[in-house]
């Protein structure tokens, strides 16, 4: 090779290590930030109100992601497959993706306050918390059209201004003294408006202009292409992942769920970063497979894999940083072996987590959504009744073995299935 074929193809690589890094650095900056201000808000909820209000808080936090979750499936999904499809198609399918998202939205608002309240919320923290998962499940699907058209700087703002906004508002409250479930939960659906400006004016009026009849009829071949699947397998997975947060509420009582909760807020960061990275690197995973490019595919999905790890690394250390440095932010009502025992639990379920999302949504770039229910399916059998089963007899502590047992049936499915595809398509 020449000296300056070396010299052109030093550069190539360097240039797609700094866009490698500029696009993980600036998608995950924003879901730290996220993680950062819900830690903050958890703090004041531990320290400023009683066990079952901070049950009810995370409660919370586990059925709004599962709605951002449906939002991914229903509006998400198919979004991500308008990659590499002409402009005026997927223009329109957005459009139509835009138009079901407030259908969305109102669903999320109904089925999260029903769930508070028939956790013994009081029916105001109930109602505004149904109102902050309908308006993040809109932001939400604002960031996947973002991410789909490549605007993930927009993104990043919408996270750092929700960050700032929310650690702001529940600062002042608790500065006040009027630091209470009902008032956060107000905190938190001003945050969230706040964050949908970054998106601009023109989403702003597409949405706007959205607000009509559900074009149900419209958007009935994205259902039956991609939306039915990708949406019964959230579901399963939500049943795999979490299915101990209902178990442990509705058997045990929000007070007893939030020990379990504790655990999983100090492995946030790496629960926020898989969530989002399947928005940006989907669509790229996509246009590279229907491109023919193969190798590149699975090179993000490589490069998923070991961002996650490194997030996750980062996270268990300062978790153990905060138990045996700094006990007095966060143990006030619960022990410290009983910590370390939900940590270590916490640390294996996200660790099997890192390992199969990058392969999930690989499966999903390549249009394979039917395919993942069956395996969601197993595991969150497997899921329930180990975690029933345990709660039953040891207790909720170590009800998180049917949670980490689901997680380690869904690696054992999933890798042979992947596998399979690569050795069909060379």
């Amino acid at each position: 090779m020449s000296a300056l074929g070396q010299q052109l193809r030093t550069e190539n690589w360097t240039a797609a290590v700094w866009r490698s890094a500029y696009r993980y650095g600036l998608t995950s900056l924003g879901p730290l930030a996220v993680s950062g201000a819900h830690f903050v808000a958890s703090l004041l909820f531990l320290r400023l109100l009683k066990p079952e209000d901070f049950g009810h808080f995370s409660f919370m936090m586990i059925v709004v992601p599962f709605a951002l979750s449906v939002t991914g499936a229903m509006l998400g999904a198919p979004a991500a497959m308008t990659r590499g499809k002409d402009s005026a198609t997927a223009e329109a399918e957005l459009a139509i993706l835009t138009n079901i998202s407030l259908t969305v939205s109102a669903l999320a608002f109904v089925g999260v306050a029903i769930l508070m309240a028939a956790t013994g919320a009081v029916a105001a923290a109930a109602v505004v918390f149904g109102l902050y998962a309908a308006v993040f499940t809109a932001r939400s699907f604002a960031r996947s059209c973002s991410n789909v058209l490549g605007r993930i700087e927009k993104v990043a703002g919408s996270d750092i201004v929700y960050s700032l906004v929310l650690i702001a508002g529940l600062s002042a409250v608790a500065a006040a003294g009027l630091f209470s479930l009902t008032a956060a939960a107000l905190v938190l659906v001003v945050a969230s408006l706040a964050a949908m400006a970054p998106f601009g004016r023109g989403y702003l009026g597409r949405l706007g202009a959205a607000r009509k009849m559900p074009r149900f009829a419209a958007y009935r071949p994205m259902w039956r292409d991609v939306t039915r699947w990708s949406l019964l397998g959230v579901v399963l997975t939500e049943l795999a992942a979490n299915c101990h947060a209902y178990i442990v509420t509705f058997v045990s009582g929000p007070g007893a769920f939030g020990l379990l909760a504790l655990g999983a807020l100090f492995l946030r960061p790496t629960s926020l970063v898989l969530g989002a990275l399947p928005d940006i690197d989907q669509p790229v995973m996509t246009e590279k497979i229907a491109s023919g490019d193969l190798k590149g595919a699975f090179g993000v999905v490589n490069e998923f894999r070991t961002a996650a790890g490194a997030v996750l690394i980062g996270t268990v250390l300062l978790a153990l940083i905060l138990v045996f440095w700094f006990p007095h932010l966060l143990l006030k009502h619960y022990q410290v072996n009983d910590v370390l025992i939900v940590l270590a639990f916490w640390a294996g379920i996200t660790l099997l987590r890192v390992i199969r999302t990058p392969e999930s949504v690989f499966v999903m770039a390549t249009g394979g959504y039917d395919k993942l229910p069956l395996i969601s399916g197993i595991s969150s059998v497997v899921a329930l009744a180990l975690t029933l089963v345990l709660l039953l007899t040891l207790g909720p502590l170590w009800s998180l073995g049917g949670v980490l047992a689901g997680e380690a049936v869904m690696v054992a499915m999933l890798f042979p299935l992947t596998n399979r595809w690569r050795r069909r398509r060379g």
